[in-house]
């Protein structure tokens, strides 16, 4: 057969997939009985199942075979937007009843002509002098205490792991990452050009001999990690492996991408504290605050500094004025530092429902943190379960969304429980209870 063929099989999937013919969670017939049905050999089915996961429109379960995962575009498979479902628990937007207030109060006078025509004004990568001593004051956390000449601002956290991937990983180079990961970073490397490496994670976090391995088989530039509160497994890693890590990226001189925007909901200062010449660290004011209120922030070794603010520039990253008067605000008064703590009993307290609510089943987390993984029972199916907890009106994320490799996701789904309120989110949760004891054919026969 020769790709044109191969190709216009796959397009034929796809065309089943888009008219509703195949549905989200559907089963893909093993490789070789596709083979046998299709009169075609086991290695173009191969070729086809392959391209169909390159498309994003199925997943590999491991152990389990190949599902329609309902994503009917091209490219590179990233989360979408929140889309009105009554119970989002999908995406991690914690705001609180009283938060607008504060952020109001905060924020009283900054529509004054005076105030306001300085904060329309463009501003720089780097900001104030009084932006960055703010920013820095804040950054504190235990032993760690960047200097305010170390950062330099993004529009938010999104481009700021963009602008230091683009620095320091160059086009067409590797960046390790954890096998379970933060989804969108896949779109940025994507449209920067840069290959992600998998690698293994154990219960402690990523592992250094992972790290080893993947740079003596093919040259790593850099890694990608979340020490704190790691998205989607919840976990911190302990000073130990802290010192583990570290050790192995000092000796292949592997620079450290930090994502540290979860890491207020902890105790555990970054990476950084020990290693300042090797991490650069992100953080924003996306959780801490509100997404439509954000400002990114990049900390630095001295050593990157003019690459990393290039790299904010040429890629048009800088944040708005408006963006910095009211982060400088906000981190002033203690705004920010007041909603960070409310935030830390809201999560608390969310994860606390949670483990009741599912109590019996399968779940890792932290209890500080705002989100969860759940891995399903055995009669339920990831891209199966979404779509089934979908038709209830609650949206769930597939552990395909957080795999690098195509065809490894495990069964299990990530739940956010940020966004709704606490009675919204007993009801989901309480709901998916329902849904795992009964399994897929019994729960769907009472609707």
């Amino acid at each position: 057969m020769s790709k044109s063929d191969y190709l216009r099989l796959a397009d034929t999937i796809a065309a089943e997939i888009a008219a509703g013919t195949l549905k989200p969670g559907d089963r893909l017939p093993p490789q070789r009985s596709f083979a046998y049905d299709r009169k075609i050999a086991v290695s173009t089915a191969s070729r086809v199942y392959a391209e169909l996961l390159r498309r994003g429109l199925v997943v590999g379960e491991v152990g389990r075979g190949t599902f329609i995962s309902g994503e009917a575009r091209r490219g590179v498979a990233a989360p979408g937007e929140p889309h009105g479902s009554r119970i989002d628990l999908e995406f991690n937007y914690p705001i609180l009843p009283e938060q607008t207030a504060l952020i109001a109060r905060c924020l009283e006078g900054l529509e004054n002509p005076a105030a306001l025509d300085a904060a329309l004004r463009q501003a720089t990568s780097t900001g104030t002098p009084a932006a960055r001593g703010a920013a820095a004051a804040y950054l504190t956390q235990g032993a760690w205490s960047p200097s305010p000449e170390q950062l330099v601002f993004t529009g938010n956290g999104r481009q700021s792991i963009a602008a230091a991937l683009a620095a320091v990983v160059p086009t067409g180079g590797r960046c390790g990452v954890e096998a379970l990961t933060y989804p969108f970073i896949k779109g940025i490397a994507a449209r920067l050009g840069i290959s992600l490496v998998p690698l293994a994670m154990d219960e402690g976090g990523l592992r250094p001999d992972a790290v080893q391995k993947a740079h003596r088989e093919a040259h790593l530039s850099a890694i990608y990690v979340q020490p704190a509160v790691q998205n989607p497994l919840g976990m911190t890693m302990s000073s130990a492996r802290r010192t583990d890590l570290l050790r192995v990226a000092e000796t292949l001189g592997l620079p450290i991408i930090e994502d540290n925007v979860y890491g207020f909901l902890d105790d555990e200062p970054p990476l950084a504290a020990r290693a300042p010449d090797t991490c650069i660290v992100i953080d924003s004011l996306s959780k801490k605050v509100a997404p439509g209120l954000t400002l990114g922030f990049i900390v630095l070794p001295p050593r990157l500094r003019e690459s990393v603010t290039a790299s904010v520039r040429s890629g048009g990253w800088t944040a708005t004025g408006f963006a910095f008067a009211a982060a400088q605000r906000m981190l002033g008064d203690g705004t920010v530092a007041e909603l960070a703590r409310l935030k830390r009993f809201d999560a608390r307290a969310r994860q606390r429902l949670a483990a009741d609510r599912l109590s019996g089943f399968d779940i890792q987390t932290n209890g500080k943190c705002y989100h969860l993984w759940l891995t399903l029972p055995a009669h339920w199916r990831s891209q199966a379960f979404v779509a089934a907890a979908a038709r209830r009106d609650i949206a769930l994320t597939p552990s395909s969304t957080f795999t690098v490799s195509p065809g490894h996701a495990p069964n299990a789904v990530r739940l956010a429980l940020a966004s709704p309120t606490m009675e919204q989110l007993d009801t989901g949760l309480s709901t998916l209870a329902a849904m795992l004891t009964a399994g897929e054919d019994d729960f769907d026969s009472t609707e």
